[in-house]
């Protein structure tokens, strides 16, 4: 019998292993799991064997700060994979956490393969984590084909595939959320702001303001806002404090119906941008790092022109994007306010939306199946060669 140990540390990675664990049952129902995960690995049958919660962190300074809990949770983490004793440990992005826990198991010696599930933005940002990486790890299931070049020269075998968010096809329904939440007929823009609470303290203000001023310039419009588990009483919270009426929804009344109801979105960088993307929503993005990070970013270590995986894959700005000093709340506004008064802007961005998303691998077998073909492979001792899912 196979037994694997899953870690992830943030609710993306979260979401991630749940997908995962459910692709390797419908292969193998006597797999044996146990890991670190949130309330989606808790669902699909994997309750966690430490809390991860705080663990959510980006930046210099809140790195620091959480530091000492980091290295805490990394030994918990080792010390209940080791008493598991697995197959394989597949590491699911969260890259400060996920690398400590990988090489604690190496220091050990414990036999476990170790399968690192969603790579380092090493094409975008310091790519001297890929020689990090192939010397702690055994295989890599990265998302894009442009990732393996980096680690080829240090004979890290790699499976592309695909963004995650690419194999969640379902359908929202936009009409049944808006007959829930008596929404009518005028225009919903939506305010996505994070699953981390340095997100929610940096950049979320800006998007709620920016909601204001398009409320202030368009008065049919309702503003929702998606309240992501792991910050969802702040989110209650800020939305309270507005001057101007927000419907908070918790997103596990389901996610895709929100992003189909909604005629803009207004969302911090991250999955979700591709999520909303693929119920037809164009989605206007924002993002603020603290000062100490953005600084040593773009000086040092950011290379990529564009935040949003959507406009990298299509090496132009589709969905329109302010980091930073750019992300307030008139320029965030400037770039919604058009989309919902011109039905052909709305649809012309929507179109290249659709672009950047084929460009990415849409339409191809599901990330999470490809990556569990990868893991039980690797699990049972084969040597996987550089391959692809798409």
């Amino acid at each position: 019998m196979t037994r694997l140990f899953i870690v992830a540390a943030e609710t993306s990675g979260d979401r991630l292993g749940a997908d995962l664990i459910a692709a390797l049952r419908r292969r193998d129902p006597t797999i044996a799991f146990a890991g670190v995960g949130g309330p989606a690995m808790a669902a699909a049958g994997v309750d966690s064997a430490i809390d991860i919660s705080g663990l959510a962190v980006l930046g210099l300074v809140d790195g620091l700060k959480a530091y000492p809990r980091v290295v805490a949770l990394a030994d918990a983490a080792t010390a209940a994979a080791v008493s598991f004793d697995p197959d394989a440990v597949v590491l699911i992005d969260s890259w400060g956490f996920t690398l400590r826990v990988a090489q604690r198991l190496r220091r050990r010696g414990h036999r476990a393969k170790l399968i690192k599930y969603i790579g380092p933005q090493v094409w975008a940002t310091r790519p001297g984590r890929a020689r990090t990486l192939a010397a702690t790890v055994d295989h890599l299931i990265c998302i894009h084909d442009f990732e393996t070049p980096f680690y080829k020269p240090f004979g890290l075998p790699c499976t592309v595939c695909g963004h995650p968010a690419l194999g969640r096809t379902e359908t929202g329904d936009g009409a049944a959320f808006r007959r829930r939440h008596e929404l009518g007929e005028g225009p919903v823009l939506l305010v996505l702001p994070g699953s981390r609470h340095s997100e929610l303290r940096r950049t979320a203000p800006h998007l709620f303001a920016a909601a204001g001023r398009i409320l202030a310039a368009e008065p049919r419009v309702r503003v929702v806002a998606l309240a992501a588990a792991a910050v969802a009483p702040g989110v209650h919270a800020m939305a309270a404090e507005q001057s101007f009426p927000v419907l908070v929804v918790d997103e596990g009344e389901g996610k895709a119906d929100a992003f189909a109801a909604a005629m803009v979105a207004l969302a911090v960088s991250g999955t979700v941008t591709t999520e909303v993307a693929l119920q037809a929503t164009p989605v206007v993005v924002g993002y603020r790092l603290g000062w100490v990070t953005w600084a040593l970013a773009r000086a040092l270590l950011y290379k990529s022109p564009f935040a949003t995986l959507m406009n990298v894959a299509a090496g132009r700005e589709v969905a329109p994007e302010f980091i930073q000093t750019r992300c307030t709340a008139d320029n965030l506004a400037a770039a919604a306010l058009p989309l919902i008064r011109d039905a052909s802007a709305r649809q012309a961005q929507v179109s290249a939306q659709d672009r950047a998303l084929q460009s990415m691998g849409r339409g191809g077998r599901p990330a999470a199946e490809v990556a569990a073909d990868a893991v039980l492979a690797v699990a049972g001792g084969q040597v996987v060669r550089e391959s692809t899912g798409t």
